[in-house]
């Protein structure tokens, strides 16, 4: 099934050759529908004189026939309205509360933290969404041995959502299924936002009380984007114990408490905290320095929600596609780390609405 999140992707590799920015990027596509095999949009142009229409629409044909499927039926509507209107506010009403983690450098786990924690709230049987919003890095798919499913349409009065994967009780979107793992997509910053907001707001999501996003590392244009656009209800930022990832932690905050934005950070997960050998339960191993984000938490005001051990279980459930939340007959100290993670983001959420 073609999708309008493969359209936008392949027309971000069309630039207009006068500004030399992709279509996208400048809002020059608007209203995709899709029927099958035959893809229709607006190619909103400066002026219907525009000298290069005709090359600009048959590069979109060219893009869509490569990178999307080249049988498909295009049928480009040539208009003239100004590129820059404004978007569609997205309507999530049927969430009840969205958690961003995040983390401010890449390599501390934050997809492990996000995946487990939307395990561990699915437990105490409430109905959870997981979506990676981690354009440039999709971890999901793997993490939940869901490669290679396919995404089907559902469709809703007069427009076509996309139906998220359900595996071990969540609901699963990411740009993984909707993208060739094999071919590498050049993602521009308003490009890479638009997508991710299309990826949501797409989505037939139906009843969450939990939605979980995985998001990318740092404190980009795509944090922002999500941060000012989804009605979130709190942030978890994940770090390692060393001074060089507190760093980027204290960045972090900055940006969920900066003005525009003023997202509630529920808390901290110090992920990689200690290492505990399989054979020694009990014993207790600080390679990466002891309690950083304890005490990080402690100047900032901010609760450490949990301390996630360093085991080699952890790495094998992403691998394998069975994360270690899922263990339930008998707990582990991971396990029960994740579990404990997911009551005390469930008590700070309840601590904001009262």
């Amino acid at each position: 099934m073609i999708t309008s999140t493969q359209i936008e992707m392949a027309l971000s590799h069309v630039n207009d050759p006068d500004l030399g920015q992709s279509l996208t990027s400048l809002g020059m596509i608007d209203n995709i529908k899709i029927y099958g095999k035959k893809v229709m949009f607006d190619l909103v142009l400066t002026t219907p004189a525009c000298p290069m229409k005709k090359r600009m629409s048959d590069d979109c044909i060219q893009a869509i026939h490569e990178y999307v499927d080249h049988e498909a039926e295009v049928e480009i509507n040539l208009t003239s309205r100004h590129p820059q209107h404004k978007a569609e506010e997205p309507d999530l009403s049927n969430i009840k509360n969205t958690i961003l983690v995040a983390s401010g450098k890449g390599g501390v786990g934050k997809s492990t933290v996000a995946v487990n924690l939307a395990i561990s709230l699915a437990k105490t049987g409430a109905k959870v969404g997981l979506i990676d919003a981690d354009i440039y890095g999709p971890s999901i798919p793997i993490m939940f041995n869901v490669t290679g499913e396919d995404v089907y349409g559902h469709r809703v009065g007069e427009k076509t959502y996309m139906l998220p994967i359900e595996k071990y009780g969540i609901k699963l979107m990411s740009i993984g299924f909707l993208v060739d793992p094999e071919k590498a997509m050049a993602w521009r910053g308003p490009m890479a936002s638009n997508t991710l907001k299309q990826l949501i707001t797409e989505t037939w999501w139906d009843d969450i009380d939990y939605l979980v996003v995985d998001m990318p590392p740092g404190t980009g244009d795509i944090q922002l984007t999500l941060a000012q656009v989804l009605p979130v209800t709190g942030a978890i930022i994940v770090s390692t114990p060393q001074q060089v990832a507190l760093a980027d932690v204290v960045r972090g905050v900055q940006l969920f408490r900066a003005e525009g934005i003023n997202i509630p950070v529920l808390g901290f997960v110090e992920n990689m905290a200690y290492f505990t050998p399989a054979e020694l339960p009990q014993n207790k191993y600080y390679i990466f320095g002891k309690h950083g984000c304890y005490h990080l938490a402690n100047e900032m005001g901010i609760p450490l929600l949990a301390e996630i051990p360093l085991v080699q279980s952890i790495a094998e459930g992403g691998d394998s596609g069975i994360p270690v939340a899922l263990t339930s007959d008998k707990p582990t100290i991971e396990s029960e780390a994740f579990d404990q993670l997911a009551m005390n983001t469930i008590k700070e959420i309840c601590k904001l609405k009262q």
